[in-house]
């Protein structure tokens, strides 16, 4: 994620503007930092540290860059790193600082060799140097990312991977020795494998209000998104031993046959996409996986699962007249995004969601029987609202990063936005490439 969400992906979903709606905030400043390529969607990282910022993305010649200032300055130093973005849409780039001050950074990777640089001095990008991490499973690498808010068992600095591919990967998980300056495997093994025949697409990990760390996943049989199926959780107190929602220990890789780890044995070509799987809690602090599949009536509809007497009990919550057939390979555009449940100041649970036919909004959800008790339309914080759009063609759209960190005003939060053309399979387009468009970083008032 790794941000909002985990950014275990086979399939790229981009959403238009804001993934969901969020409530009208204020807004306090806009900082150029760069003019940026804009001939396919791809995701680019925003880090707050105190009051140091820093932006990873691909300049207007598609150079992977990253930028830096002090909080309260508008001018970047800048530094260009020795990779080149494709036209891969999965090819995001991630970065994270760890305790030291030292940046770490990765990206530009769809089942290459590990692209990964961390610098030689704290907080100073004109020192990134390329550098190893174990030098084992790291020539087909796919969806990096550090895990800022998820430490491991000493408190180290995570990073996971997929070693493999759509349809056969593992997931490799490494940690970082800050006094040594050296990365080594967090387990002696993968935490989840597909054994040749599929692989796993993450929600998560995140902390939840309980101490422990949570996750949900999909298995993937082949390339093609409809081919999702079983979604599955677990969780863990140090990141390296991890049982079910009911507390059974779970042996490490989980595969498809760890049946304690099965939420919903949702079948292939059911309606269930990888990164629409998320994970919120209610307020006896009981996770809730909220994600869509299709009804019997072959429409899609969102459902809840929660633990409850024992085992897991699925709730049906919408109930619309529409079927988002999703289906192939590459980056695909939302139709459909949701939230986590949350819990409101008055105890009723909400989700907020957007839809292509219904809009955006927010259910209030009643705690206890997780029925919807109302909803709220809304226009959500979308891009216009944020900044002018630079571009008026139909093709170009919004896309926005949240912040990986933290400044240190609460009050504060910071969004990184730019203009980009739509999702183009992960294929070449034809003609001449849009002109680049400027990238922000913009500062909303709570």
């Amino acid at each position: 994620m790794v941000a909002e969400c985990h950014r275990q992906i086979a399939v790229l979903v981009i959403a238009i503007a804001c993934a969901v709606p969020t409530p009208a905030e204020e807004v306090v400043e806009k900082i150029d930092v760069d003019r940026v390529w804009s001939g396919h969607p791809v995701g680019f990282a925003l880090l707050t540290r105190g009051d140091r910022q820093f932006v990873a993305y691909y300049d207007a010649n598609r150079h992977m860059t990253v930028a830096a200032r002090r909080l309260g300055e508008t001018q970047w130093q800048k530094a260009t790193l020795p990779e080149e973005l494709g036209w891969d849409s999965h090819n995001y780039v991630t970065i994270a600082v760890d305790d030291a001050g030292f940046i770490h950074l990765s990206g530009n990777m769809h089942g290459r060799r590990l692209v990964y640089f961390r610098t030689t001095a704290p907080l100073n990008i004109s020192t990134f140097k390329p550098a190893a991490m174990v030098g084992e499973r790291e020539d087909r690498v796919t969806y990096p990312d550090f895990l800022p808010n998820i430490r491991g068992p000493e408190g180290e600095l995570l990073f996971t991977y997929r070693d493999g591919s759509s349809g056969n990967g593992d997931q490799i998980f490494n940690m970082y020795d800050v006094k040594a300056q050296k990365w080594s495997r967090l387990l002696d093994t993968p935490l989840t494998s597909g054994g040749g025949k599929m692989n796993a697409y993450f929600y998560g990990p995140i902390k939840g209000p309980d101490g422990f760390a949570h996750m949900c996943w999909v298995w993937r049989d082949t390339g093609d998104c409809a081919t999702n199926h079983d979604i599955c959780y677990a969780r863990s107190k140090d990141m390296v031993h991890w049982e079910s929602a009911t507390g059974k220990p779970l042996t490490l890789p989980m595969t498809i046959a760890s049946a304690d780890a099965i939420v919903d044995p949702v079948p292939i070509k059911a309606g269930l996409l990888n990164g629409n799987v998320k994970l919120g809690f209610d307020s006896h602090k009981r996770v809730i996986v909220t994600y869509h599949k299709f009804d019997p009536e072959g429409n899609t509809q969102i459902y809840n699962a929660r633990i409850e007497n024992g085992a897991w009990k699925i709730h049906l919550l919408t109930d619309w007249k529409y079927r988002w057939d999703f289906h192939g390979g590459g980056a695909i555009i939302s139709e459909i995004h949701l939230s986590g449940a949350t819990v409101g100041k008055d105890g009723a649970l909400r989700i907020s969601y957007t839809h292509k036919e219904y809009g955006a909004g927010t259910w209030r959800i009643d705690e206890e029987t997780l029925k919807m008790l109302d909803l709220t339309k809304l226009p959500g914080l979308t891009a216009t609202e944020i900044d002018d759009l630079e571009s008026d063609s139909p093709e170009m759209s919004t896309r926005q990063s949240n912040d990986l960190g933290a400044g240190d005003n609460p009050n504060i939060r910071y969004v990184l936005q730019w203009e980009t053309l739509g999702p183009n399979r992960d294929q070449p387009r034809e003609g001449t490439p849009p002109p680049p468009t400027t990238l922000r970083v913009v500062a909303l008032r709570k």
